[in-house]
């Protein structure tokens, strides 16, 4: 039901390292859903592919039109695209580095954009507050490093929330979730 004929608004997050694994997947998306949240490495493509300097952090540049295609799919068909305001960054990728809070058009080029800052959480959270249903494919950020598994917790939380309340639908998952929506 949630991926057939889903209660809307319905929002889908896509998360996790590449784009080039989840272009099919976007491009179905974004006739599909209200609003797409796109969060870890792919969001700093699609930030590139906004001008946004991304630092020494995961991305794949030469994915950047790729990226606009998506954007501009999206912005005909209505589908609101949630990228991060904010990020949390840091110069070694590792446990518990020092770390610092930046705005995304200000991430130092010596470090990496490593999970999503506090506003863009509070953006996420108001986005799946407006939603019927949620599909949820990756992590918002480098989840499997603390402290980088804020984000993906505190948004999670938050649609368990919703989802015990009544509010939501919630359907997360991973291969099985791409070969339900293609």
């Amino acid at each position: 039901a949630a991926l057939g004929e889903p209660k809307r608004p319905v929002v889908a997050v896509v998360g996790g390292a590449k784009v080039s694994s989840k272009i099919d997947l976007l491009e179905n998306l974004v006739g599909r859903v209200d609003a797409l949240v796109i969060g870890g490495g792919m969001a700093n493509t699609f930030l590139i592919a906004k001008g946004v300097a991304v630092g020494k952090s995961l991305a794949e540049p030469d994915l950047a039109d790729t990226a606009r295609r998506i954007m501009a799919a999206a912005d005909a068909l209505g589908c609101s695209i949630v990228l991060p305001v904010d990020a949390v960054v840091a110069r070694e990728f590792k446990a518990d580095p020092p770390t610092e809070t930046v705005a995304v058009d200000d991430v130092p080029e010596d470090t990496m954009i490593l999970d999503v800052g506090p506003a863009s959480i509070e953006e996420v959270k108001a986005t799946f507050d407006k939603a019927a249903t949620v599909v949820w494919n990756g992590p918002l950020g480098a989840f499997e490093l603390t402290p980088f598994d804020v984000a993906t917790v505190a948004a999670a939380q938050h649609v368990a929330s919703l989802t015990d309340s009544g509010k939501l639908l919630s359907v997360a998952g991973g291969g099985d979730t791409v070969a339900a929506l293609n």
